[in-house]
């Protein structure tokens, strides 16, 4: 008696089992055929962008060094507008006048003092002058010597102010030392003050600045009260 097989029997030693593949791919294939591809709607797909080119117009590339600029050519500034050949204008300062007393620059000069009659040089360190000579010096010199003469004016005031104060620090000294007994203080106040003068003596006579700042108000007063004699 034959054995009976099932559906499920695959023993390739099957004389059938060929052909019961073979009719098994051909209705695979035929139901493959039968198969038709998805297709999509052209208008639901968005175009295609390239991502380097938005990153290229909105954020520059470090790798790219940026195009060079020559430049820009200045062309020298002058007063009456611009120029290639043209040096820039010079501007000259105003010449001293009164309300320059003073010329830190300036060389010592021989010339003349109107209406004094002496050299420069000589009447600017008069007012300097030790042991209160200087003192009438100053006075003398701004009776006499018109604002003109600028330099002169300035040192004789400036002269007056520090003889001055001389005479006010001996002063106070001279209380003090009578209180306490002692003049040591009052000495050394005059040798100092002598020398200070003597040194303003040299700095005017070389032509060198010499600024008694703390004197200024007291320079400016007297040299504006005390007007030249016409």
């Amino acid at each position: 008696m034959p054995e009976k097989k099932s559906k499920y029997d695959t023993d390739p030693l099957d004389p059938d089992f060929v052909r019961r593949t073979e009719e098994a791919l051909g209705r695979t294939s035929e139901v493959s055929d039968e198969t038709q591809p998805l297709r999509r709607d052209p208008a639901a797909e968005a175009q295609t962008r390239r991502f380097d080119d938005e990153m290229s117009d909105s954020y520059p590339s470090m790798f790219i060094p940026p195009a060079y600029a020559p430049p820009r050519q200045q062309q020298p500034f002058t007063t009456f507008g611009a120029g290639a050949n043209q040096p820039p204008a010079q501007v000259q300062p105003p010449p001293p006048g009164p309300s320059s007393p003073y010329q830190p620059s300036a060389a010592p000069s021989s010339r003349p003092v109107a209406r004094l009659g002496i050299p420069e040089n000589i009447a600017n360190l008069l007012p300097y002058i030790p042991f209160y000579i200087g003192l009438v010096a100053s006075l003398i010199e701004l009776a006499i010597v018109p604002r003109g003469e600028t330099r002169t004016r300035f040192h004789a005031a400036q002269g007056l102010a520090l003889h001055i104060a001389i005479v006010a620090g001996s002063l106070l000294f001279s209380i003090v030392g009578g209180i306490a007994g002692s003049g040591l203080g009052g000495t050394l106040f005059k040798v100092a003050a002598f020398v200070f003068l003597i040194v303003s003596m040299l700095r005017v006579w070389q032509g060198k600045p010499h600024h008694i700042a703390p004197l200024d108000e007291g320079t400016r007063w007297l040299n504006e009260h005390i007007s030249p004699m016409k």
